[in-house]
């Protein structure tokens, strides 16, 4: 049961590995202090911050966000470490809010890697504060216990970090704002909330420039750590990455706000893995495309009715909107339930606290009204979701038809109409979120190319949403097909020869599903098998990795070797870790972080639980890739208001040609570009 704390109050720990969830409704700085056993902190190396992330037992966000999770081994820890201090501090310098007073009460939970939630805290009472120490985890006669510390600091970080006995507080503090400025600058605009009137006015997505693929809440600054549209990232390392929706709602959301790699080429040279068109400069607004409503009748649906420089880039925008529009009238929906109940529960709390009603017709009377008025307020929110949910079932019958290939389901028939592309899309569909709610209204789940984080298809046993259980073998098989039809989608979007696809299927487990690419020729090679399989494709991609880093770090993306691939690599991994040694998961963890910047992407066909013998080893590499299901699954959740959004991957319907007819495309463009 979790201990809901107040100030001061303590509660022990059962667990060392924690994680520790920070929600505050706008984007703020967390940070992390380790300090001996009188709270001094000894140096800047015991202080885990974005532009430091990771210190002994301790990893924090790299970036601003609205919601974050840190990770905490207490039993990494050094000896001389008593206490760890959570930090939190609104970003200097921004055009957000310069006092915690201007903001809803940061919320701080205390949590098991299972989720289960040990102990929480709402930091209540702040006004002119700037940055606070929500809580501690502190030692205690060999023991770890957490206390609710809500200590805030109207002059900052530095105010605090002096506080806490660093000598060098002004100048980390410095260190800190400036590597928080860095990520904001790269971070995309949500679009604006719903007008009074109910249209949509939009922000379409900057050329965006930050390591995040998850949904923002209505306000500038980077997406938080998990949406479906995916997780919060930086230099390859996530945080957050499975739990939530990525980006989109995680956080997560994408329809997320994203990032682009953070290594273009000086001089415009030919290694430039950012998206060729994107723009600094804000979009037009949509054309007029259908006359106004009348008055008190709801405005009808436009398919691109979001602002955009194309009709691609004002049908991602739109699509984050509906995504948005959702999640917000469920969360209205939700809390009026909430309400109803609580008032409920408090009328007849009265009654039976009171000898004279408890008993008798006027006993009888007071709860037969109390339930009346639950079921009258919950009619009425009932109501109001109804009518907003029929609206946006009405935009997602306009919307979904007219979505191009990159955006659709594969039983569009966009498809049956399929041209290889002469540019790259802005975005790429990997499946479609709901709610229970609204289980007939899908959401595409869009993710943000080029890709900022690897992915992870989950071949573990798992019980679907929809009661149906799995075994090994079948949600092996499964996985397998998902990622074939996310990699075939990849390879369809983007020009000829301008993605490539490697497979590593160690055991051959692959074959058949493998078989749609195998047989089209659109992989660079064969499917490596055995060890040595393995060994050569990661050495030759790390090889690749390490050559264009220093081409383009040195400014010399000009002087790479003369027919050298600048197309943008995807290593499939089967059976993971199946074939792998010591050197080779070193290998595998160096692409997953260094990769996407130099046009190296991951994904992976794997049961997490077959790995846990290399213990703690995979735990970044796991938090940095966007974890999908093979069968619906609600693991992903939203930025804004934390809904577990139910996701269906985007499968080839059973029987359907149109994946091979594509392929087949595919490879004679290929052929013709070669």
């Amino acid at each position: 049961m979790t201990a809901e704390l107040v100030r001061g109050q303590n509660h022990p720990l059962s667990q060392v590995r924690l994680e520790i969830r920070v929600s505050a409704g706008t984007p703020i700085v967390a940070a992390a202090a380790l300090s001996d056993e009188t709270g001094r902190i000894h140096g800047v190396e015991w202080v885990a911050h974005p532009g430091a992330p990771t210190q002994p037992g301790l990893e924090v966000s790299r970036q601003a966000a609205a919601d974050h999770r840190l990770a905490v081994d207490l039993d990494a820890m050094p000896e001389t470490v008593h206490r760890v201090s959570v930090l939190l501090a609104l970003p200097a310098g921004g055009a957000g809010p310069v006092r915690f007073g201007a903001l809803a009460a940061p919320f701080v939970a205390v949590t098991g890697l299972d989720g289960a939630e040990v102990a929480s805290y709402t930091i209540t009472g702040l006004d002119a504060e700037s940055a606070v120490v929500a809580l501690e985890l502190y030692r205690r006669q060999g023991a770890w216990k957490v206390r609710a510390v809500g200590q805030g600091y109207a002059g900052g970080l530095a105010e605090l970090l002096t506080d806490q006995g660093l000598p060098q507080a002004r100048q980390l503090a410095g260190s800190i704002n400036d590597a928080v400025a860095q990520g904001l600058a790269r971070s995309v605009q949500a679009p604006p909330p719903r007008t009074a009137d109910g249209d949509r006015s939009r922000q379409a997505a900057a050329p965006a420039l930050g390591p995040d693929q998850g949904g923002t809440a209505p306000q500038p600054g980077p997406v938080p750590p998990v949406s479906p549209y995916g997780g919060q990232t930086t230099g390859g390392q996530t945080t957050g990455g499975q739990g939530q929706p990525p980006g989109y709602p995680g956080a997560a959301p994408d329809p997320s706000a994203v990032t682009q790699p953070a290594a273009p080429t000086p001089g415009g040279g030919p290694i430039d893995y950012s998206h060729p068109r994107r723009r600094n400069a804000a979009p037009p607004p949509p054309p007029p495309t259908a006359p106004p409503a009348a008055p008190g009748q709801p405005a009808q649906p436009v398919a691109g009715d979001a602002t955009g420089w194309s009709m691609e880039e004002r049908l991602y925008n739109q699509v984050w909107g509906m995504f948005e529009d959702l999640a917000r009238t469920t969360a209205a929906y939700r809390s009026a339930v909430d309400f109803a109940e609580s008032r409920m529960d408090k009328e007849l709390e009265q009654v039976l606290s009171d000898p004279r009603s408890r008993i008798g017709g006027q006993g009888d009377a007071a709860r037969e009204a109390a339930r009346a008025r639950h079921a009258q307020l919950v009619d009425q929110a009932r109501e109001a979701l109804d009518r907003d949910l029929a609206q946006l079932k009405a935009e997602v019958d306009v919307v979904e038809p007219a979505l191009p290939p990159a955006y659709a389901r594969w039983d569009n028939p966009v498809w049956h109409a399929y041209r290889v592309p002469m540019e790259f899309p802005m975005a790429l569909r990997l499946g479609d979120l709901h709610l229970p709610e609204a289980d007939r209204i899908r959401i595409p789940m869009l993710v943000r190319l080029p890709l900022e984080r690897g992915l992870w298809i989950d071949s573990g046993r798992t019980e679907s949403t929809e009661g149906l259980f799995t075994d090994a073998h079948t949600s092996g098989r499964l996985a397998m097909e998902t990622a074939v039809a996310h990699a075939a989608r990849l390879l369809a979007v983007h020009p000829a020869g301008e993605f490539t696809v490697h497979v590593i299927d160690p055991a051959g487990s692959g074959a058949q599903p493998l078989a749609p690419l195998v047989q089209s020729g659109v992989l660079a090679a064969p499917p490596a098998l055995g060890a040595a399989g393995v060994t050569d494709v990661l050495t030759r991609l790390t090889q690749r990795v390490d050559l264009v880093q220093m081409a383009v770090r040195g400014g010399a993306a000009d002087s790479l070797p003369p027919g050298f691939d600048t197309s943008q690599q995807l290593l499939i991994v089967n059976d993971f870790p199946h074939g792998f040694d010591d050197r080779a998961v070193n290998q595998l963890r160096y692409l997953a972080d260094e990769g996407p910047a130099f046009g190296v992407h991951l994904m992976m066909v794997a049961d997490r639980e077959e790995s846990s013998g290399y213990g703690p080893l995979l735990d970044p590499l796991w938090r940095s890739l966007l974890r999908l299901t093979p069968v619906p699954d609600d693991h992903l959740a939203d930025p804004w208001v934390g809904h577990a959004w139910t996701y269906e991957p985007t499968l080839v319907p059973p029987g359907s040609q149109v994946l091979q007819q594509v392929l087949t495309q595919v490879a004679a463009a290929r052929t013709k570009y070669s």
